[in-house]
């Protein structure tokens, strides 16, 4: 079943606001929402009616298979292109596609700065 723009930025937004220590606000632009852990950016979903996207992490050559194997993902917007990967709707994009990959952007950031500061230390 395909997903629509809507749910696939309501599923975003829900995934990362189920993960500890997670803030989010518009830093950017009014259209860009922004999910950050440890004040470091995970997530970003684009506000815009005409471009209804979700931008996430992702390790270089994770990024590169899954732009190959699914139509709707591609190198990211407002970000790095080899780190960054941005989804829209799709055929080949599930629900389960999107929680794993908010999931493993939040992973991939959270690890990427010192355990003091990661949620949950003390």
């Amino acid at each position: 079943m395909a997903i629509t723009g809507n749910r696939l930025q309501r599923l975003a937004r829900s995934t990362a606001g189920g993960l500890p220590g997670v803030s989010h606000g518009r830093p950017f632009t009014d259209k860009l929402d922004v999910y950050k852990v440890a004040g470091k950016v995970f997530l970003i979903v684009t506000d815009d009616p005409h471009e209804q996207i979700i931008t996430v992490k992702a390790e270089p050559g994770h990024a590169r298979s899954l732009r190959r194997r699914h139509e709707s993902i591609m190198a990211g917007r407002y970000l790095d292109k080899k780190h960054w990967i941005s989804l829209a709707a799709g055929q080949e994009i599930t629900p389960s596609l999107v929680k794993d990959l908010v999931a493993h952007s939040y992973e991939l950031v959270a690890a990427s700065v010192p355990a003091r500061r990661r949620p949950g230390a003390g």
